[in-house]
């Protein structure tokens, strides 16, 4: 029985901030598609797809089990009780499905990793980034 994964994500009014969870849906598939071949994202609210147009495709593409995966850092109120409530609504159109959501990214050698990359990459530029320069995030006028 292979299972379906679900990318979740807050969702947000911002096409790119939407477009980001895609990408990473879509090179996780990518990168695990010898051990996950059934691959959707989703966002909590605000945009499609939502968890239950994920859970369906999961389903339509031969999925009986769901694992449920945030995109969240730590556990708030969207992991304890609004991605769970969503799901069990999901999961009750498909009888003979069962789920679980994983924990958080939380904290995590690889997160840590990640974070002081972020921080040498401001320094290394001296604080004036590509990504930055220009904007608010700069810190200059």
């Amino acid at each position: 029985m292979k299972p379906g994964i679900i990318i979740v994500d807050h969702g947000s009014r911002r096409d790119e901030s939407n477009h980001l969870l895609e990408e990473v849906a879509a090179l996780f598939a990518q990168r695990f598609a010898e051990t996950y071949d059934i691959v959707e994202p989703a966002h909590m609210e605000l945009a499609e797809p939502s968890i239950a147009t994920a859970y369906a495709r999961c389903v339509a593409r031969g999925a009986q089990r769901i694992i449920v995966a945030p995109f969240f850092l730590g556990p708030g109120k969207h992991w304890t009780g609004d991605i769970p409530r969503l799901t069990v609504e999901a999961a009750k159109k498909h009888p003979g499905t069962t789920y679980h959501v994983t924990m958080p990214l939380g904290i995590d050698d690889l997160i840590l990793e990640l974070l002081q990359k972020r921080v040498a990459s401001c320094e290394g530029s001296s604080f004036t980034c590509e990504s930055c320069r220009g904007t608010i995030r700069s810190g200059q006028p």
